[in-house]
């Protein structure tokens, strides 16, 4: 009444269906018009629509078999682009790192980021950045289903075959281009010295040029359309050899570390092998067309071009395969930290009690330090030495901290979910019964540490009285011990959630190191050095060797993990911020070296209690926040979308309720569906 009535939203695909006339092939400024208009149609309107995109393409789909005027018109359309457009910048450039190194590459995006480069109208991507204007539009994209894309593209019924002189020539341009690149990268020491023997004399990233010539000669003369499949089939076979040794590379990760760079190289290789398939399969005249690869590059061409100078991609696609190998060195030392048996469980529970025995040292020492007279500075240094050397030694004597578990296991347990390894669905009933042999694992843990600790220090604290004649804490300053670790009188949960952070980020130090020394070849290298070999004994030599090989990445993270908690209070002074570490087992120490300096008359016991479940608290969130990092790095690297197994939760939940103490303890005989 006040105002104008909202207009209805003209429909564009019943709009085209209803009319007579098709457009021109050589008007492209029409073509790229009605190709906007067209992909808008799909798109959602909005977050919140409820007709999300797949169901937007089954019914453009739909109108496409049922519509000729609509399927001549975007037929038409397309091939305006393809005509006028130089194809070759999409398929050797987008999506693939041009820069030989990670950091040229990443100071390269960055430039973009902040000064975007012109694009040439004439260019397939300029075109392709006009349709899917929205820098989200990738994910509507990849929302619809392969197989939807798959349906919507074999609608369109396009030639399968090229015949136009100027697409051809951008297409050979193309394919030649990628194929000198595969070369060239083959040759790198970095690929060339970690490939199976039998491939470094017949490379087959070299000898795929070869046969991509070969095509070439038959595209360009009179042949058979028989000679042309003949070598298309060896190319695809040629492909399939590259892979393999991309895949043999990887692989051996584990047992030879990755670089930075070389895992950059491999990246560059695979999505290069990838482009060399498509054009293969575009050129070959066989008249069949892999329309599921095909799909997979064109989501690949849309996320990449909204991505294009994202820095998080370029980092996350890059960093991924590194990330999986320091989780893999991660998740091979976690196994042993996950028991099955009571033997095993009986054994965790002994280590973790020897664990205990050193913390009390560690904790000890670090209230005898607080009594001498030093810089803030060189307090921090000097609890940081003793961290580390308490970690050191629980590492030497195989006995076992309840905390740093977490960072081990959660790699362990993700690698049951690794879409490189396994090619079927994982079991994910399997999956449950491996968490819940990780909690029992770690509750043994804590309660050998625990068991020890909190005693160990009161007797500690006793035995200090009786020789020194005054109790190690008193007063005051016992009370502000046990004030440190109360739930709400302080920060000390958020305190462990810190904690939790570096016990993460120490295991990550840690599996980098391990990864840094294998692929160096570190053992190898200290064997041929050659003063070493002048003055040592070969077999002491040897030995050093394996040492430096086996430990340094746990020396490394422990040292790394007692410079973190040692230094933390230091950074939270000097800052003036409220920024401290919390550690179960420490905090058990403190509060039993308060409670002998304060005497159980003089505390009130729901006080104490309190505390206790502090203490337990701080244990639970130093598990849970250094398990959690650990965990999502874990599936990322090795390409795990969580989102994939929604019913695992159910499963989970299911299986506790059935089995509560399965999370607590092993049971007497496991079935033997859940055996191993």
């Amino acid at each position: 009444m006040f105002g104008r009535r909202k207009k209805e939203k003209v429909d564009f695909i019943e709009t085209v269906s209803g009319r007579s006339t098709i457009l021109p092939i050589t008007d492209s400024q029409q073509g790229l018009d009605f190709l906007v208009s067209f992909f808008s149609a799909i798109r959602p309107a909005s977050s919140v629509d409820k007709r999300p995109a797949r169901e937007n393409i089954r019914r453009v789909t739909s109108a496409l078999h049922q519509s000729p005027v609509l399927l001549s018109n975007l037929q038409h359309a397309i091939l305006s682009q393809l005509i006028r457009t130089d194809l070759s910048s999409a398929l050797t450039e987008s999506g693939i790192p041009l820069a030989r190194g990670f950091w040229q590459e990443f100071f390269g995006r960055l430039r973009h980021k902040l000064l975007p480069p012109l694009r040439n109208e004439n260019d397939f991507l300029y075109v392709l950045n006009r349709v899917f204007f929205h820098n989200d539009d990738y994910k509507w994209v990849e929302d619809i289903s392969r197989e939807d894309w798959v349906l919507f593209f074999e609608s369109i019924g396009l030639s399968l075959h090229v015949d136009d002189k100027r697409i051809l020539s951008q297409l050979l341009y193309s394919l030649k281009a990628l194929s000198f690149q595969v070369a060239q990268l083959g040759l790198e020491k970095e690929v060339l010295n970690y490939m199976p023997e039998g491939n470094r004399e017949d490379n087959p990233f070299v000898q795929q040029s070869y046969l991509v010539h070969q095509l070439e000669k038959e595209l360009l003369m009179p042949s058979s359309d028989d000679t042309l499949k003949t070598v298309a089939e060896k190319i695809d076979w040629m492909m399939q050899q590259c892979y393999e040794a991309l895949g043999f590379i990887r692989e051996n990760h584990t047992q030879r570390g990755a670089s930075l760079h070389q895992t950059y190289i491999l990246i560059l290789l695979a999505n290069r092998l990838e482009r060399i398939s498509i054009l293969t399969d575009l050129l070959d005249r066989d008249h069949r067309f892999d329309a599921g690869k095909f799909v997979d590059f064109f989501r690949m061409l849309v996320r990449n071009e909204n991505r294009k100078n994202s820095i998080l991609e370029f980092m996350s696609q890059t960093m991924g395969y590194l990330a999986y190998q320091i989780a893999e060195h991660k998740g091979a030392k976690g196994n042993k930290y996950i028991t099955s048996t009571w033997a095993e469980y009986r054994s965790m529970l002994y280590s973790a009690m020897g664990g205990g025995a050193w913390i009390c040292l560690v904790v000890l020492i670090k209230n005898l330090l607080i009594r001498v007279p030093m810089a803030i500075f060189w307090h921090g240094f000097a609890y940081s030495i003793n961290y580390s050397l308490g970690f050191i030694l629980i590492e030497e004597t195989h006995t076992t901290l309840a905390t740093k578990q977490p960072a081990f296991t959660a790699s362990a347990v993700a690698g049951s979910l690794d879409t490189r390894r396994n090619t079927t669905k994982p079991n994910l009933y399997n999956l449950a019964v491996t968490v819940a042999k990780v909690s029992r694992s770690q509750t043994a843990s804590f309660i050998g540490n625990l068991v020890i600790v909190f005693p160990g220090m009161f007797f500690i604290g006793w035995a200090y009285d009786k020789i020194s004649g005054a109790p190690l804490a008193s007063g005051e300053t016992a009370m502000r011990m046990l004030r440190d670790q109360h739930p709400w009188q302080s920060l000390s949960l958020l305190y462990a959630c810190n904690t939790g952070f570096f016990l993460f980020l120490s295991g990550i130090i840690a599996g980098y190191v391990q990864n840094k020394i294998q692929y160096g070849h570190i053992a190898r290298r200290l064997q041929m050095h050659p003063i070493l070999r002048m003055t040592m004994p070969e077999e002491r030599l040897r030995r050093l060797a394996s040492y430096v090989e086996k430990h340094t990445g746990s020396l490394v993270g422990n040292i790394a993990l007692g410079f973190f908690l040692g230094m933390a209070g230091f950074v939270g002074e000097i800052f003036g911020i409220h920024f401290d570490i919390r550690h179960i087992t420490i905090s058990a120490g403190n509060t039993g070296l308060a409670v002998y300096g304060l005497g159980f008359d003089h505390i009130d016991p729901w006080y104490l209690a309190t505390v206790i479940g502090g203490v337990l608290g701080i244990g639970f969130l130093n598990f849970l926040s250094s398990f959690s990092l650990a965990f999502v790095v874990a599936v990322k690297s090795r390409g795990v979308r969580l989102r994939d197994y929604p019913e695992f939760l159910g499963i989970l939940w299911r299986y506790f309720r059935s089995h509560p103490l399965d999370f607590i303890r092993p049971r007497r005989r496991l079935p033997e569906t859940e055996e191993g």
